[in-house]
């Protein structure tokens, strides 16, 4: 099996502590690109701060037309959905809300499915809704690889259990066996 070339990351409520415990546990030789889409407010623009002090990755906001940088975790910014171009560049846009949210999970795994396919692995953690469900089953239906936060291991369960029910998942696992995986996975 070829090493992934990305993963992508969705989560809402609890993500910032799910993405503290997750994000601290990666390996730091991790090589693939690291793309994240936390729920929040329009106002909250603190939370590369915040996931930068228990990161082993450089953490940042990503940036319009900035390329998805290996070996770095990028960030949906505050108000606006992240897409992946397919020359791996973002590009971000206020267009409505998708599943009550922007940044959308949705937008930026449906996105990154048709760029990386087989060689990107998504990851839903807690949430209180159903978005990154539809976005998941892109990744698992264009050859990548799913793998979900167990619903009773997470502070929220309604997104975990969305995306089991509608995309099922390669792995569902508790959220401190998720990084060991992913290193796993990704250090071939």
């Amino acid at each position: 099996m070829n090493a992934p070339a990305a993963i992508v990351i969705g989560c809402s409520a609890g993500g910032v502590d799910a993405l503290m415990t997750l994000l601290g546990a990666l390996d730091a030789r991790l090589p693939q690109a690291v793309l994240v889409c936390c729920h929040r407010s329009d106002t909250m623009d603190i939370l590369s701060d915040v996931l930068r002090r228990s990161s082993t990755l450089p953490v940042h906001d990503a940036v319009e037309r900035e390329l998805a940088q290996p070996g770095v975790v990028q960030l949906a910014p505050a108000g606006y959905h992240l897409l992946v171009e397919r020359n791996r560049q973002f590009a971000l846009s206020a267009d409505p809300r998708v599943n009550y949210a922007r940044p959308s999970i949705d937008v930026l795994f449906c996105s990154a499915a048709e760029v990386w396919r087989q060689a990107l692995i998504g990851v839903i953690l807690t949430g209180a809704n159903a978005d990154g469900a539809a976005g998941l089953r892109r990744i698992r239906e264009l050859g990548g690889i799913a793998v979900v936060q167990s619903p009773a291991d997470a502070q929220a369960a309604a997104m975990p259990q969305a995306a089991l029910d509608k995309a099922g998942a390669d792995y569902a696992l508790p959220l401190s066996d998720i990084a060991p995986l992913l290193n796993q996975l990704c250090l071939v």
